[in-house]
Formats: C-alpha cells, structure tokens, sequence
C-alpha cells in the first residue's frame, strides 16, 4: 500500500503490545462514539471485532447494542478485554475459524495494518450476511502544542523518520484502490475532536506505542525523559480525527472475493 515494507510482516512490532496490556487499555483514546452508534444503527447486531487488544472497541460496539465476538492473538491483551465481559476467542484472524457464523458487521479498529490486506478482505466477504459490511476505525492523535516537530526532536538516536511514523491503514493512500480492486464499495466517516493531554497522560500513550514498546530499557527511559522535559507542566493540546471507513462488498457475486485477487500495489 505504500513503498515501505507493510506492517503485517514485523512481528516484533505487532507482538509488542501484550507487554504494555494494562497501559493500552487506560491510555489509549477512545473512538468518537458517534461513529461507532451509527455503525450499530445502521446494521451491526452481529459484530465481530478483529484484533480487538484490550477490547476497547469491543466495549464501545457493546454499548452501542451490538452483539460482539472479539478474535485478539495476545493472550495479555485478551486477558484485559475477557475481565470486562467480552466474548474474547484468541486466534491471528488468519487461523481463526468461523465455524458457520455469519456476521452484519466486521470491525478492524486500528488493527487493519497486522494483516495482509487482499486475505484479510477475502475472508471477511465470507463471514458477511446479506446487507453485512466492514468498518475500519482509526483514532489519529496529532499534537498541536508543542508541535509535532517539537517532540520529534526527542526521538533522535532512537527512532529515526521512518521509524516515527504511524503505522495506520485507514490514512494509507493504497487502502481505497486495494478495497476497490476486491469490489467493495467505500465510504468514509470522520469526526474531529480537540482534546488536552496531562504530560503523564500523553507519554504515558506514546509508550503503548509498538515502535517505542520494542526499543532497548534504556532508550525507552531517555526518550521517556525527553519528552516529559520538552512538554513540561502545561501538558498537550492535541488533534484528534476519528474516522471509519466502511466497506461494502457487492451484493453478486461473490466467487470474485472468494478468488484469487487482482494484482494492486501492497
């Protein structure tokens, strides 16, 4: 989807979150809640949420009136969203077996990224009932004060560019052709919120990430007190977008989801 290696094939990245389960949970954002009621609304009694982590979504999709099935590979993580009440089955979507059950709403909240697109989308076009779609939900946090490049400048030595970047399908500018190539239809919603982080709450989110999960003790300490110096007392004002992007798959026929799928850039 883009030129860099796609996220799916770095493990280490995607394995990296079970170490920090309790902080995922409390620290992530939460997605705007009217995204995920008009979702619910607008057909999702039956919701399997993939690659739900601490459940977050889950419960969100819960609240709402959904019915969830959550499929997490981290038995950590799985363990955080099981304490909440949520249907937790633990398997990668890959070797998950649906076992004859069909579903009205496929949920990847910020999750899309771990697997491989083209199978991933096969697979849910399987598991859709009539009128059933996908949504992939995302929360992008960008900070306004200080600046994005303010906090940068701690990762240096640590993080490079490339390595700073989140890693989010939704924003990938190759998402919509792969969708499309496979015959979905795609809409996108978005909601933005302005929101104010204390300095413990922004660093302690930033360490929930998997590109600072998998640095050295070390590293993690110092870029942990950089970014607390450079932020000081007056903490974060921040961006947040909130976007779903729902996808359709044509009604007849399926065989072409099924099969093998065009060639598209990964």
């Amino acid at each position: 989807m883009s030129e860099r290696a796609p996220a799916y094939v770095d493990r280490r990245r995607a394995e990296a979150f079970g170490s920090a389960a309790d902080a995922y949970d409390r620290y992530r954002p939460r997605y705007p809640q009217s995204l995920v009621a008009a979702l619910v609304a607008g057909g999702g009694a039956r919701t399997l949420d993939v690659g739900a982590g601490t459940g977050i979504a889950s419960m969100q999709l819960m609240e709402a009136g959904a019915e969830v099935v959550a499929v997490e590979p981290d038995p950590r993580m799985a363990a955080v969203a099981a304490a909440k009440g949520i249907r937790v089955e633990e398997a990668t979507f890959e070797d998950w077996q649906p076992a004859g059950r069909a579903f009205d709403l496929v949920v990847f909240a910020q999750s899309f990224h771990w697997v491989q697109p083209r199978r991933a989308l096969q697979k849910v076009a399987s598991i859709l009932g009539l009128g059933g779609r996908q949504a992939l939900l995302s929360n992008r946090v960008t900070p306004m004060s200080p600046t994005r490049q303010d906090l940068d400048e701690a990762y240096a030595g640590h993080l490079d560019v490339s390595q700073r970047q989140a890693i989010d399908a939704v924003h990938d500018d190759g998402l919509t052709a792969i969708v499309e190539g496979l015959g979905f239809t795609v809409e996108r919603r978005r909601v933005v919120e302005r929101v104010h982080y204390s300095t413990d709450d922004w660093v302690n989110m930033v360490f929930t990430y998997s590109n600072v999960l998998v640095l050295e003790p070390q590293a993690r300490a110092e870029l942990r007190s950089r970014l607390e110096k450079r932020i000081g007392a007056a903490g974060v004002d921040a961006r947040k977008d909130g976007v779903a992007v729902i996808c359709t798959p044509p009604a007849q026929p399926r065989e072409r989801l099924r099969g093998e799928a065009p060639e598209a850039s990964a």
